[in-house]
């Protein structure tokens, strides 16, 4: 039976990565587009990075060997078999090739990430459950006040502000951020904070459904105790609403840590597409989104294909489906 089930699973993801093709290849093909439509000339730009006086013939020269001459179709063609080879091109500021600098910036981010998913989860499962098992009480007033104003404080606020408490005024924690734990602590609170206040109230609604159904009423009948029933059954079958809020964290994090890396000081991908976007350096602006697309789609697929391994009932789903299509 397990072979079977792994199996099914392998041809499930070889028809997913299949079906993500077209996907990606949309993707590329829609962010190469909207960088070719862009006002400013990508030759003119690098030779004006490099200090080189612009003509009429120099340009002219310039996107020539930056093949910026040919049509639409084949500069998107060229690109991309380089971009299959992993070539991202290169910075128009300084002539950087980009794939290194999005390599170079990327652990910060990661590590950034990892940090704050699992602050987030500490918090919100615990916290989301409590609420659920106390709904209606002071336990649950005061833990859904708290996650309403968590949402509503905007994130740069909330850094300059943590920054000024435990930096300038305490003196605790360094102003700038950096790879040490104390350099982490205040962009890893940043931006868990807003994460936990609303996966609180999400978990908190899946407990709540799950507490309301009728295997949790029948183990409270025949005399289980609450925290089995609690940790065993209702948190169990809530482990895909979890298992969402980590790949939608994984993901928005990887894509969406630019100002708190701003504010800090970070030299993570966030910080450096910002820069790129200021200086419209287009191919790492590009680079980032193609790399991002990719990020998005995988942390999807593995969230799929836990889905499957965490709860029986999908898979029995699909096999109802199938009797029915028969």
């Amino acid at each position: 039976m397990q072979r079977r089930e792994l199996e099914k699973i392998k041809k499930y993801i070889f028809k997913r990565l299949i079906l993500l093709i077209p996907v990606l290849l949309g993707v590329t093909f829609i962010t190469f587009g909207l960088m070719y439509l862009s006002p400013s000339d990508p030759a003119e730009m690098m030779l004006t990075a490099q200090g080189i006086p612009v003509n009429s013939e120099v340009l002219a020269e310039m996107q020539s060997r930056m093949g910026l001459d040919k049509p639409f179709i084949l500069q998107y063609g060229t690109w991309l078999g380089k971009f299959l080879h992993g070539d991202l091109g290169n910075s128009l500021v300084n002539n950087e090739p980009v794939a290194d600098m999005l390599m170079r910036a990327l652990p910060t981010t990661l590590r950034l990430t990892l940090y704050s998913c699992f602050l987030t989860m500490v918090l919100a499962i615990p916290l989301g459950i409590l609420s659920a098992v106390y709904r209606n009480r002071v336990t649950d007033y005061i833990i859904r006040v708290c996650t309403f104003v968590g949402v509503s404080v905007p994130g740069f606020f909330l850094a300059l502000l943590l920054m000024y408490f435990f930096s300038i005024r305490l003196k605790w924690l360094p102003v700038l951020g950096g790879d040490s734990f104390a350099g982490m602590f205040l962009p890893t609170v940043t931006l868990s904070a807003a994460m936990t206040c609303k996966y609180i109230r999400q978990i908190r609604a899946a407990v709540l459904e799950e507490l309301d159904k009728g295997y949790v009423k029948g183990a409270r009948a025949r005399g289980v105790r609450e925290p089995v029933i609690l940790f065993l059954n209702v948190l169990k079958n809530s482990m895909l609403t979890i298992v969402t809020l980590i790949a939608m964290s994984v993901g928005s994090l990887l894509g969406g840590t630019a100002v708190v890396e701003r504010i800090y000081s970070l030299q993570g991908l966030g910080n450096v597409v910002m820069t790129a976007i200021s200086g419209r350096d287009y191919p790492v602006v590009q680079g980032f989104v193609v790399w991002m697309a990719l990020i998005f789609v995988f942390v999807n697929l593995a969230a799929d294909i836990l889905y499957r391994v965490i709860d029986p009932r999908i898979r029995l789903q699909e096999a109802e489906r199938k009797g029915h299509r028969k």
